[in-house]
């Protein structure tokens, strides 16, 4: 089979540079679980018009020389002739994406955080409607074991109080991360409860003592960091912290390169990394 079309969105971004680097890195590769025979190529970089990316080479713009691709602001000329989206944008973007995919029978590949309930009900109707979506919080193999992990232990540790940490660099604009919930959500799979009934966000003034069997959010903004997450078992005479840290976002992008690949194989469906690395 030939290769794999790959469209960059928000091609002009931090990431969107990591999925440039990535995809072009992993050009070519036969990848384990992967449909047989089957690569992946640059196809097209979009971002919205106005960004300062747009016109320049996407290689010379991720910083690995020139690729021939041009960084565009017309999504539907970017989708024409592809196989695949690559999507960390934000979550209107998202969400109309999806629907475009849908309508071409694309693979999407979502790394967006900060979508409402109902964007993610939008998502979801897209995949019914003929996409081929994965959807992450992070796109770390390391991550997705921690939280196979963390669902684990909040399963095994039944009366600790779990807390979730995290911290982000000081441009990140939703909170708490995407990453953390997702952590947050498997220690509620752990319990067989619904994290939104047991989730703590806020603590402020005087709150009170500690509601037995919540889950607690902490968000931690500064500097650079490229994600820091710490899930925290606390019991009566002992702590137990389960911890990843990123240090570079090209473990998402290649993550996510891979998870367009597995995509490619199934069938139209909302699917997130435990199902890339078959860990349900």
């Amino acid at each position: 089979m030939a290769d794999l079309k790959v469209v960059i969105a928000g091609a002009g971004g931090r990431m969107g540079a990591a999925n440039i680097r990535s995809v072009a890195a992993l050009s070519g590769l036969k990848l384990h679980g992967a449909v047989a025979g089957t690569g992946l190529t640059l196809h097209a970089a979009v971002d919205r018009p106005g960004t300062p990316a747009i016109g320049q080479d996407a290689g010379i713009f991720a910083g690995i020389g020139a690729l021939g691709v041009i960084i565009t602001d017309d999504l539907e000329v970017a989708l024409k002739g592809a196989d695949a989206v690559i999507d960390f944008t934000a979550p209107a973007a998202s969400v109309a994406l999806a629907k475009r995919a849908a309508a071409l029978g694309l693979v999407h590949v979502i790394g967006t955080t900060g979508c409402s309930v109902a964007e993610d009900a939008e998502i979801a109707a897209a995949a019914k409607a003929g996409a081929k979506i994965v959807k992450s919080g992070n796109y770390s193999m390391g991550i997705a074991v921690l939280a196979s992990l963390v669902r684990q232990a909040a399963a095994l540790l039944a009366d600790y109080d779990i807390e979730v940490l995290e911290m982000h660099h000081n441009k990140k604009v939703d909170a708490p991360s995407g990453t953390a919930l997702m952590l947050g959500k498997a220690a509620a799979d752990g319990r067989d409860v619904a994290l939104a009934d047991k989730a703590v966000r806020v603590r402020d003034g005087h709150t009170g003592a500690r509601e037995p069997g919540s889950i607690g959010f902490a968000t931690l903004r500064g500097g650079a960091v490229v994600g820091d997450h710490t899930v925290m078992f606390a019991g009566p005479a002992e702590r137990i912290e389960l911890s990843h840290k990123a240090q570079d976002r090209s473990m998402f992008a290649d993550g996510a390169a891979r998870a367009a690949l597995w995509a490619a194989g199934q069938a139209p469906g909302l699917y997130d990394m435990n199902d890339v690395l078959g860990l349900k």
